[in-house]
């Protein structure tokens, strides 16, 4: 997975533009990503649209706009951007009660050691950031990261083989099913194919949509200039055909991509709706957008 580099950052006035929709998605997509194991132990795996939405947010609360200053918070969060063939995530250790956070802390000392990922009969061990680690005390959040190999990675991909994050703490034994979409969602930052959600417009204006995939004569697209994040659009493939000139395959191929979209989108946002521009002497274009 690629670094956030400075190119990809709105400035503050743009981003206060963008924020709602961004924030909205970014939740959404945390939610997926987020297991909790037993009662006081959170993971949320970090991608680059998380990492993005905290840089963006760093920016924006301390109102930095100065080149240096933002490729410096940059440099912070690119260290937990995962390399190729892992994954990077944030451990969130839970204590409400303010008066026992630092005795309960204590007794979770040496919980690096006992962080797992197992997929199917094997278990990858987690790799904490070493610089967060001393012998007598431990903080409330640790960064770390997950190595896969390849056959871990087909692992993940199976469907059919179980997924699970464990504690073996001898003060935190518990365990988490990876759901289905969490492990979707994983897949794609191994593969490279996610997506950032808040895409920044180049400065030349000469931006392209994005493919993301074709079904027979339909494709879909990120495209060049959003309505907001997540935004696709489903359309024929070649041509700009009309409703009345398409193709029964076409339109079948269309439909089928459109289901598609829809079911990733419901899966990243928590829901979406579908916007057509299929009349008579319009190009026939399928707008899938995040929320309702």
């Amino acid at each position: 997975m690629k670094p956030l580099s400075a190119d990809e950052v709105w400035d503050l006035a743009g981003y206060e533009s963008q924020r709602d929709a961004f924030r909205s998605a970014v939740i959404a997509l945390k939610k997926i990503r987020r297991v909790a194991v037993g009662e006081r132990v959170t993971l949320v795996f970090e991608n680059r649209s998380t990492l993005l939405f905290q840089v963006q947010e760093m920016l924006r609360v301390e109102r930095l706009a100065d080149p240096r200053a933002i490729q410096q918070e940059l440099d912070v969060y690119n260290e937990l951007v995962p390399d190729e063939g892992e994954l990077s995530a944030t451990l969130f250790i839970e204590i409400t009660d303010l008066t026992q956070v630092r005795p309960e802390l204590d007794r979770l000392i040496g919980i690096d050691e006992h962080v797992w990922l197992e997929l199917g009969g094997q278990a990858i061990r987690a790799r904490f950031d070493e610089r967060q680690l001393e012998e007598e005390r431990i903080s409330a959040v640790h960064y770390l990261r997950f190595r896969l190999d390849a056959a871990a990675r087909a692992a993940l991909a199976d469907a059919a083989t179980p997924a699970r994050l464990r504690l073996d703490h001898p003060a935190c034994r518990a365990e988490a099913v990876l759901p289905p979409a969490t492990r979707e969602s994983l897949l794609e930052d191994l593969s490279g194919s996610a997506a950032t959600l808040l895409a920044r417009p180049p400065a030349d204006g000469a931006a392209h949509d994005e493919l993301i995939f074709r079904q027979g004569a339909a494709r879909a697209v990120r495209p060049a200039h959003p309505r907001t994040p997540g935004h696709v659009v489903v359309e024929p493939a070649e041509g700009a055909p009309t409703l009345l000139d398409a193709s029964p395959e076409l339109l079948a191929d269309c439909q089928v991509a459109v289901q598609r979209a829809v079911r990733e989108l419901c899966q990243r946002h928590g829901s979406c709706r579908v916007e057509s521009a299929a009349s008579p002497d319009e190009p026939l274009r399928y707008h899938v957008l995040p929320g309702r």
